[in-house]
């Protein structure tokens, strides 16, 4: 049993499932509790790494699986797994992964071969490129954005030349 307090942090772990809050009231385990909205998602990814509020770090970030960052990271991020940007997080950084979901600061160009999520009060400060962007109202988007659908193995198409 989870007791919900009054200050609710903005994402609750559960199983591989991140629950994101907005703000209405309900009834848990038979109180009624407070809480900010409710958006779940499946995270396929398991989370290898986090980077708490208070630390940074400057380098080069490369992992598999799922990251979270929620204090200050400066340099170069390189993924095929899913970089979860929290509230207090500041970034400033180019970034290629397969998935990236922000609701803190992003400093720097984003390429994501699958999706890119943007909740409130995320802020980008850069160019996005993904075949899936959303983006909440209460973002702060400065760049520019690139969609085209991914290509799939059986799509490519391959140039013969003549000779």
């Amino acid at each position: 049993m989870v007791e919900i307090k009054e200050n609710i942090a903005s994402f609750i772990w559960i199983d591989c499932f991140v629950i994101f809050l907005a703000k209405q009231k309900t009834m848990c385990y038979g109180r009624e509790v407070e809480i900010r909205g409710l958006m779940m998602k499946r995270i396929k990814d398991e989370i290898n790494a986090f980077l708490g509020k208070d630390t940074e770090f400057e380098g080069k970030l490369s992992f598999k699986g799922a990251v979270r960052i929620d204090g200050c990271f400066s340099g170069e991020i390189y993924s095929e797994g899913t970089l979860i940007v929290g509230e207090s997080a500041v970034i400033e950084s180019d970034i290629h992964v397969s998935h990236i979901i922000i609701s803190g600061e992003v400093r720097g160009n984003i390429v994501a071969s699958g999706r890119i999520e943007v909740h409130a009060p995320g802020k980008i400060y850069g160019n996005i490129e993904a075949p899936v962007v959303s983006i909440d109202e209460g973002v702060i988007f400065e760049g520019h954005c690139k969609m085209q659908r991914p290509v799939e193995e059986g799509e490519r198409k391959v140039a013969v030349l003549p000779k």
